[in-house]
Formats: structure tokens, C-alpha cells, sequence
């Protein structure tokens, strides 16, 4: 698990428009990494949605967005062409960024227990270090609050 002001692991996964990104890819740039837990939903659409409306705030302050859930690419696909995502999202089928930003955890859905995604963001620095994070992220205002962080640094 990455803590705040450590250097976050290298990682490489699938990504829209059959790319292949790694932290390397992103160096000497800010990093959004937002977990979410399922394309087309209404609360991650909503996310996304906010992401996109703000994505030229975010590029003029040097950083990149990346959103990622354990969804496929082909679902990956139609979520970003739908909504008009400027930003690629990450297909993590093998929970292995999600455990590498413990974002799995037990939750209730519709009073059954399962394990998901817990909506999470993440800020990490042009050099690689982990800057900030917001773990069971309500949507209203949190991209304004992202956005703020990234500028305050």
C-alpha cells in the first residue's frame, strides 16, 4: 500500500484507445487517479462527467487524469465515448492497482455484502511521490477540492 510523501510503484495497465499506460508515461506531470466503481453508473458518470468539465483547469496546472475501475476496455470504451471523456480510464480486472491503493474494501449493496471499489482519488507529483488523497469520495464538490489541491501545490 502507498502512504502519503512515498514514491508510488511502478505500474502498467490496459487503457483506452488500446494503449498501455505506466506511471513512467506520466513523469514530470501531476497524476489524478480516480477509482470508481462501475462504468455508467449514475454517481460515477457524475465523476466523470465533473472531471471532464474542469479537464482544461487541470492541464493548465500540468496534470494528467486517469480514471480506473475493474471494468473491461470494451465497457471502458463506450463509457469514454458516451460521456466525452478527454482522459483515459484503466481497465484493473486484476485488482492490482486497486490493492496497490487499497480501494477494495466490504461494502453493502442492497443488504448484501460485497467487496468493491470505494470511490478514491489520488494526487501524485511530477516526481512520482504521493501527494494527497480522498478515500470514500462524495461527488458534489470533490473535483473543485482536487482541483484546489493540485493548484496549491
Amino acid at each position: 500500500m502507498v502512504n502519503i510523501g512515498e514514491k508510488v510503484a511502478p505500474f502498467s495497465l490496459p487503457a483506452t484507445g488500446d494503449k498501455t499506460l505506466s506511471l513512467e508515461d506520466f513523469e514530470g506531470k501531476n497524476l489524478i487517479i480516480y477509482f470508481y466503481p462501475k462504468d455508467n453508473t449514475p454517481g460515477c458518470t457524475l465523476e466523470g462527467q465533473n472531471f471532464r468539465d474542469c479537464y482544461q483547469d487541470f492541464v493548465k496546472s500540468g496534470t494528467a487524469i486517469l480514471g480506473v475501475s475493474r471494468d473491461g476496455l470494451k465497457a471502458h470504451e463506450n463509457f469514454k465515448a458516451k460521456q466525452e471523456f478527454p482522459f483515459d480510464l484503466l481497465s484493473d480486472a486484476d485488482e492490482a492497482l486497486c490493492k496497490q491503493f487499497d480501494v477494495i474494501h466490504e461494502k453493502n449493496m442492497y443488504g448484501r455484502k460485497v467487496m468493491g471499489i470505494v470511490r478514491s482519488t489520488f494526487l501524485i507529483d511530477d516526481k512520482g511521490v504521493l501527494q494527497k488523497e480522498w478515500r470514500k469520495v462524495r461527488v458534489k464538490g470533490h473535483v473543485e477540492e482536487v482541483l484546489e489541491a493540485v493548484n496549491s501545490l
